[in-house]
């Protein structure tokens, strides 16, 4: 029989695994990628403002490599994602013989967040990437529907009400941690669907994601400040 410390051993050595893979899968920049297919092998990061997102591809490069972008973003979250899920249902279910739904939920929550953190440092494109909105939007949507919904929502609006993505995104890493607290607390805590570590964990990494986000976009919060941020135009490229 496995003691305790052993499988708390086991249990973080799944956890390291779901990191590792999320970053690795993160670190592959689809703008660089797209940007050197459609651009004759330029890099994205010498146009426009130099991020590697889809918004600088959408507005130097043309719409179907921003819309390739964004998917290629968005689903490399998906497969960090459902690999961090993997690895901890292997881990607990066949190695372990066990189940605990809420430590399978926070693999998933950790491959998603560094994901992210590799979009945004990718390993193999010196550590100068994107600034995760797409990824992020990707882990949002498979952790938890309810929370994608709303930020969904708060992006949608924002972008139709002044048609900037920036903002937009802005205002969704910031409600991000707190949408995330509400939906957890009323409809898990207090039905007690989980427990207050988990809800404090999902909240402390929400948290850590909203403000990773923030801070990558902290140019944009001063170009908005002075009134220099662009909106999207349509009917280009």
């Amino acid at each position: 029989m496995v003691n305790e410390n052993a499988i708390r051993g086991i249990v973080l050595l799944g956890m390291l695994a779901c990191a590792v893979i999320g970053y690795l899968l993160g670190s592959v920049n689809t703008a660089i990628i797209v940007t050197r297919l459609f651009k004759q092998k330029a890099d994205i990061r010498n146009y426009g403002s130099g991020n590697a997102g889809m918004t600088n591809v959408l507005r130097s490069v043309g719409k179907l490599p921003a819309l390739l972008t964004f998917l290629g973003d968005f689903l490399k979250n998906v497969a960090a994602v459902l690999l961090g899920w993997l690895v901890m249902v292997l881990i607990l279910q066949v190695i372990l013989d066990g189940e605990s739904p809420e430590l399978i939920q926070a693999g998933k929550y950790i491959a998603g967040v560094f994901c992210v953190i590799g979009h945004i440092f990718p390993l193999y494109y010196g550590f100068r990437g994107g600034k995760g909105v797409a990824t992020a939007a990707a882990m949002i949507l498979i952790v938890d529907w309810r929370v994608f919904l709303l930020v969904i929502a708060t992006f949608l609006i924002t972008f139709i009400w002044k048609r900037i993505i920036s903002l937009a995104s802005i205002l969704c890493a910031a409600a991000y941690p707190v949408y995330t607290f509400l939906i957890i607390y009323f409809f898990d805590y207090r039905s007690d669907g989980c427990s207050l570590g988990y809800l404090l964990f999902i909240t402390g990494v929400s948290l850590f994601l909203g403000l990773l986000v923030l801070i990558k976009h902290r140019s944009n919060i001063g170009r908005l400040r002075r009134g220099e941020e662009k909106p999207v135009a349509f009917g280009k490229k």
